[in-house]
């Protein structure tokens, strides 16, 4: 089986500018693209986890959502690379009339990572979460995987530092 590596949405792949859901306010972290296609080198699952407040906020809506993740796997494209798969949770606990079934998907709660493991069958052990909040890190060690917390510029120079699980 192959290993996963999780990577939270805003913080990680992009700017964290509030609330990103349209194209033109999408902005790359320098390094994204190449993490991504060292990973699909290197054989790994690579996975979106994402809370998406501002759905059941409504400042936008779940097909803004899929809209920018297409918008970002066409990119990769260009790059030969690619996302395997997208998960968010469009739930909050200050809007809990709206989406209230799928509190556990709301990280740190670990209902993204479930899902995606019933999908797609990886190898736990080696799979990992890069993320940029401690809601990342706790939701990777509730789940039983290793965790890494990215607070710099270039995530290719981030992953090439850190000690990859083997």
């Amino acid at each position: 089986m192959k290993p996963a590596v999780f990577l939270d949405r805003d913080g990680i792949l992009n700017r964290d500018k509030g609330y990103v859901y349209r194209i033109e306010d999408f902005e790359w972290i320098p390094g994204s693209k190449q993490a991504i296609k060292f990973f699909n080198e290197k054989d790994y699952y690579i996975f979106v986890v994402t809370n998406q407040s501002g759905i059941a906020r409504g400042y936008y809506s779940e097909n803004d959502v899929l809209s920018l993740h297409v918008f970002i796997n066409q990119e990769l494209r260009e790059h030969n690379a690619h996302i395997d798969d997208f998960f968010y949770s469009p739930y909050h606990p200050d809007f809990h009339s709206k989406y209230p079934n799928l509190s556990h998907l709301r990280k740190p709660n670990t209902g993204m990572l479930e899902i995606a493991f019933e999908k797609w069958k990886f190898d736990k052990k080696r799979s990992f979460m890069i993320g940029d909040n401690e809601s990342d890190i706790e939701c990777a060690t509730r789940f039983g995987i290793k965790s890494y917390l990215f607070k710099e510029e270039n995530l290719f120079k981030f992953i090439k530092a850190i000690t990859i699980p083997s």
